[in-house]
């Protein structure tokens, strides 16, 4: 199929294109930026003037709940949830059952995405076996069947030693690691950030050492490694002045924040909802200030949804009997947007945080529009809104932001030239 977009003002962070201009598309590639080539036939033309073409978003950690959790999601209605968010690309983490440690559930995870042709999915293997901290994972095997990188989620690797062999194994063959750090004593039992309101609620709290302790170490291991590491989910201001303290010093470090820690804070609890419930948990408004800063200065080049959709009984129970998580992988782009209403971000700045800073954190082919790349992009009105819930399309509802109007439309959502979603 031959598109024509016309009169977009066209923003690719990755090269600093910033201009009112028109994208060709054929055979799910962009032939051109700016005129037609010669002979160029169009077989359809789409007159975006108002809106903001855009590379298609990247999200590093979105489950899909496939295989093991259908009652809480599949990779068709989550994949079709993040087109509508304007994700063309995401990763997804390896807490399915069985768990991501075989090359045969990584197969299976890459044919369901195929034939639900919405978002491209790039599956994050386990580490180690089970996800139980032991053994290592069939890592090059994974690596060959798809997977772009290789972590434990929030199950800690409890001994150093078996750690840094993973670590140096991964180094040998340039595999990239992603962390989730919380230490697990430090983290034992708790619901909420240890302070204040979860003195106030009678929680049992998470300190913020809970992620300083598992990260400094984390951080030493990968500075003796030398291995590539993204660190996923920091949640304190502390946390990123540890993680710009390794970058400055050279190491290979990457991270992201979930972006509803840019938004909420642990004052977000107080009528004890569920929907707050998340872990890492919520911090204070001085963490989500530092987590912003460290988003605007690139300390972290990435933000991601962190999408966990639920069934509505697993949120139904007392605040501590619920299971954490968020489901806003449809609301990234709009949600994303009230950073820039804010004055918190410039949307060029936003957009790199969303598309190219992700694409490099995991070496991902994509967050980029140019000539010869691949089609994927994402068409917004950024005068628009988006009524939170009015339309919905993951199977999980559990969203705080339900019911909310924020800022942006997604209008347009293209994989590989293919329209996956119009509003």
């Amino acid at each position: 199929m031959t598109i024509s977009i016309l009169g977009a003002r066209v923003i690719d962070p990755n090269s600093g294109l910033d201009q009112v201009t028109d994208l060709h598309l054929d055979g799910g590639r962009i032939v051109a930026i700016g005129a037609a080539p010669a002979g160029f036939s169009a077989s359809r033309t789409i007159q975006a003037d108002g809106l903001v073409a855009a590379p298609g978003l990247v999200d590093l950690g979105v489950s899909l709940r496939e295989p093991g959790y259908s009652r809480k999601g599949n990779i068709a209605s989550e994949t079709r949830a993040a087109v509508a968010g304007g994700v063309t690309s995401l990763c997804c983490p390896p807490q399915t059952k069985p768990v991501l440690d075989t090359s045969a559930v990584a197969e299976l995870i890459l044919d369901r995405a195929r034939e639900a042709a919405n978002s491209k999915v790039y599956p994050v293997g386990a580490l180690t076996k089970g996800l139980e901290g032991e053994q290592l994972a069939e890592l090059v095997a994974l690596r060959d069947t798809g997977c772009v990188a290789f972590g434990n989620g929030l199950k800690e690797i409890p001994n150093n030693r078996t750690l840094a062999r993973a670590l140096e194994y991964a180094a040998t063959f340039d595999l990239t690691v992603v962390f989730h750090s919380q230490d697990r004593d430090l983290a034992q039992g708790g619901l909420a950030h240890e302070g204040a309101m979860a003195s106030f609620l009678g929680l049992p709290g998470i300190p913020e050492s809970a992620e300083t302790v598992a990260l400094a170490r984390n951080l030493l291991l990968v500075e003796q490694s030398g291995v590539r590491a993204h660190f996923s989910q920091i949640t304190s201001a502390r946390g990123a002045r540890l993680i710009a303290q390794a970058q400055a010093l050279g190491l290979p470090v990457t991270a992201d924040v979930a972006l509803y820690q840019l938004i909420l804070t642990d004052e977000s609890l107080r009528e004890f909802s569920s929907l707050y419930h998340v872990q890492p948990p919520l911090r204070t408004a001085a963490d989500r200030d530092g987590l912003r800063e460290a988003v605007k200065s690139g300390v972290i080049q990435a933000i991601s949804s962190h999408h966990q959709p639920h069934e509505r009984d697993a949120k139904l129970a007392p605040f501590g009997a619920t299971e954490p998580g968020i489901s806003s992988v449809e609301l990234l782009l709009p949600l994303a947007m009230t950073l820039v209403q804010d004055g918190l971000l410039d949307l060029p700045t936003l957009l790199a945080r969303l598309s190219s800073g992700p694409a490099a954190a995991l070496r991902l082919p994509a967050g980029e529009l140019k000539v010869g790349g691949a089609a994927d992009l994402v068409l917004f009105d950024p005068q628009a809104s988006t009524v939170a819930g009015e339309q919905w399309f993951s199977r999980g509802e559990n969203c705080p932001f339900i019911g909310h109007c924020l800022p942006g439309a997604v209008r347009y959502t293209l994989v590989d030239g293919h329209i996956c979603h119009e509003a």
